[in-house]
């Protein structure tokens, strides 16, 4: 079996490199600081915490694990320490690791960090592959066509066939690009039981729409629903 990770220390950190990378990526990666102008933020989506970074022949995308809601307003960047198999950049780095395998359209990861604060505490960050020409599903929930719509529900049903649950469904994690559509950031995401309930599914797919609903309203929501399903309906293997 290929080597999908390559686990290294340095200055304190803890680093997993995906194999491609291992002669290019340390700690200084993670820092955006060290890039310069080669960092740019990225604006769509997310609370922040991202960029888009050219490392020499590379184009890869540097994401910082941030808090949201109350608990932020207490510590923004620092995570409770459980063990490092439930760090949360591992956690994702493994993860996507997995999906490329599946051949489900997904970033490729680069590498993934932490470095502990204290003793219960740490701090974490991955770099994925950039994927070029792309646009969040966002800005364009108005402009697709049915069939467009109808081939993001087979993109959907891929995923929960293959037993993944995203644990952030929404239209700024859809990204387009002619004709194709991929799935980022799968913080807290996971594969299944086989065994598990699959209520889950009906779970992504409201979030989905209620992302819709919050990005373009309650009637283009409601245009774009039905080829959406019939898309997602019309993959299921038989």
């Amino acid at each position: 079996m290929a080597v999908s990770e390559i686990c290294l220390r340095e200055n304190g950190a803890r680093l997993l490199v995906h194999p491609d990378y291992r002669d290019d990526v340390s700690g200084d990666w993670f820092d955006p600081e060290y890039w310069g102008d080669r960092a740019r933020p990225v604006s769509s989506g997310g609370r922040g915490g991202a960029w888009f970074i050219t490392a020499g022949s590379h184009q890869v995308v540097l994401r910082e694990y941030l808090r949201g809601g109350l608990i932020a307003k207490i510590s923004r960047k620092a995570y409770v320490f459980t063990g490092e198999t439930a760090v949360r950049s591992f956690a994702e780095f493994r993860l996507l690791n997995q999906l490329v395998g599946m051949e489900l359209p997904v970033p490729r990861p680069v590498a993934a960090w932490y470095r502990k604060t204290s003793r219960l505490r740490y701090q974490a960050a991955l770099i994925i592959e950039k994927l070029e020409r792309t646009t969040p599903l966002a800005e364009l929930i108005t402009s697709l066509d049915d069939g467009a719509w109808q081939l993001l529900g087979g993109t959907i049903r891929r995923f929960h066939d293959a037993g993944v649950r995203h644990a952030d469904l929404n239209c700024f994690n859809v990204l387009v690009r002619d004709g194709e559509f991929f799935l980022i950031d799968f913080d807290k995401g996971r594969i299944m039981d086989g065994n598990a309930s699959e209520r889950w599914k009906a779970a992504n797919l409201e979030r989905f729409a209620r992302s819709l609903r919050k990005v373009a309203g309650e009637a283009a929501q409601a245009r774009v629903w039905e080829p959406f399903m019939h898309g997602y309906h019309g993959s299921q293997s038989t």
